[in-house]
């Protein structure tokens, strides 16, 4: 359902454009894989990635077992969601789904005899150069359309990683603004929300294709 009939709010760019990293406190971000174990992520004072085992993961199963299997059909061919869609062989099935593109932190792509995968990795952290995966993700997603397929993109729990691709995928093909796309895509999926410094690269990738005369 397209947002049951509610407006998304609109984005503010200036926001978007006045983020400074530096700015951000030093957070950490738990990360469930997809046996239940959970990592935490986080960077140190001189800004090097790291990754720990979370407490919490010592029984080694995700207590709030709840599903999403909501599908954001973005457009014929393109659908998006969490790593439930992907490791759902029946809705897999009944959207058609042909490719599946893996952006998630530590989700097996459990059928590889039945689909076509890309996997690309990403961090879900402001700073993480998103866009190094831009073309190569467009690329695929073209692949699989323009054989008459399916393509899913998914990450964790498909709110801002695989939004962020979908939206470069928009901007890219469909000449769609930072704003316009961000709004058509939650339309399509309401909790869709790229963190701020994946709206910034965002941003630049539209500026690249539509420089100022």
């Amino acid at each position: 359902m397209a947002g049951h009939g509610v407006k998304p709010p609109p984005l503010n760019l200036d926001d978007v454009k006045a983020f400074d990293k530096r700015g951000l406190r030093k957070t950490e971000t738990t990360v469930t894989n997809a046996d239940g174990s959970r990592v935490v992520e986080g960077k140190d004072e001189e800004g090097t990635l790291y990754r720990r085992p979370s407490e919490s993961s010592c029984h080694g199963f995700v207590v709030d077992t709840a599903e999403d299997l909501q599908v954001a059909e973005v457009e014929e061919g393109l659908i998006m969601g969490s790593q439930d869609v992907a490791h759902d062989f029946e809705t897999l099935k009944k959207f058609g789904v042909t490719h599946i593109l893996n952006v998630a932190t530590g989700v097996e792509n459990l059928f590889p005899n039945h689909f076509t995968y890309q996997t690309q990795e990403f961090r879900d952290l402001p700073e993480f150069p998103i866009f190094h995966g831009f073309e190569k993700a467009i690329n695929f997603i073209d692949e699989g359309r323009s054989s008459g397929g399916c393509v899913l993109v998914h990450c964790n729990a498909g709110i801002s990683r695989s939004a962020a691709i979908v939206m470069a995928y928009l901007i890219t093909k469909n000449k769609m603004s930072v704003n316009e796309s961000f709004s058509y895509l939650r339309s399509k999926r309401p909790p869709t929300c790229p963190n701020p410094g994946f709206l910034i690269q965002l941003q630049t990738l539209y500026e690249s294709l539509h420089p100022k005369e």
